[in-house]
């Protein structure tokens, strides 16, 4: 982890303070960050003592937002055996996916009707900025880009309160996302899907556009099983339950 500095007031300084923001906070959307984004993967330690050290503030702060993030249930606090990035939860990633795809169906929709000329070009910006990232291997920017894509189409449509709604129900489905990356030609795909939605919301095609977003977030249904296999220590629950009961279905 990159060591985090406050000042003598216990806030951080202003390159990197969101205006108003406090150490506890600050300290929980970076925590919160490294967990979502897998530089801190599931069974990791978190030490109290290394992160106030680190960031040169008390073991209050870190307590506060270790105590957040046990809320999210994004580390588990064990009384006298210590503090780790808690394990994705594959049980409830369904009923996430589900969740997100009819929120997006509505946004994607509304984006179709409505989107503008600059609406159209600034996701045509967006696609190329992940073309450049997936042709230097950028993981990181692709998925910066992929986030951006998605809360675009929403302002588009003139809804960004349901992109809102959106990213208070997605982390722990942010978490698997970072791991299906990697694979094989998956950017290239996710690429030419995000392709797909904004020629469709660039042609006014309502139907297209929505079954090309149903067709996008439906890869994070059928590729559940084959990531678990491959990384079978970061999951929690009956992940092979929860493939058969998606088995035939469609978000």
């Amino acid at each position: 982890m990159t060591a985090w500095t406050m000042s003598d007031a216990g806030r951080a300084p202003a390159s990197s303070q969101l205006a108003g923001e406090t150490a506890a906070q600050l300290l929980h959307r970076r925590l919160r960050d490294d967990i979502v984004s897998m530089r801190r993967r599931p069974g990791d330690v978190i030490f109290e003592k290394e992160i106030a050290l680190e960031a040169r503030v008390s073991r209050t702060p870190v307590r506060e937002a270790l105590l957040r993030l046990a809320d999210e249930k994004l580390i588990e606090i064990v009384p006298k055996s210590g503090t780790m990035v808690s394990r994705i939860p594959a049980e409830i990633l369904p009923e996430i996916i589900v969740a997100r795809a009819a929120l997006e169906a509505v946004t994607v929709r509304a984006a179709a009707e409505g989107a503008r000329g600059s609406d159209v070009a600034g996701l045509r910006a967006i696609i190329e900025r992940q073309r450049e990232a997936l042709a230097t291997g950028d993981i990181d920017g692709f998925h910066a880009a992929d986030e951006l894509m998605h809360r675009a189409i929403a302002e588009a449509g003139r809804l960004p309160g349901l992109w809102a709604m959106v990213v208070q129900i997605k982390v722990q489905l942010d978490r698997y996302r970072r791991l299906t990356l990697p694979q094989p030609h998956r950017m290239e795909r996710a690429l030419a899907e995000h392709e797909a939605i904004v020629d469709a919301i660039a042609g006014h095609n309502t139907t297209v556009a929505v079954a090309s977003m149903n067709r996008h977030l439906d890869g994070l249904r059928v590729s559940l099983a084959p990531i678990r296999d491959l990384n079978p220590d970061y999951f929690s629950g009956d992940v092979g339950a929860v493939y058969e009961r998606w088995a035939g279905e469609t978000v």
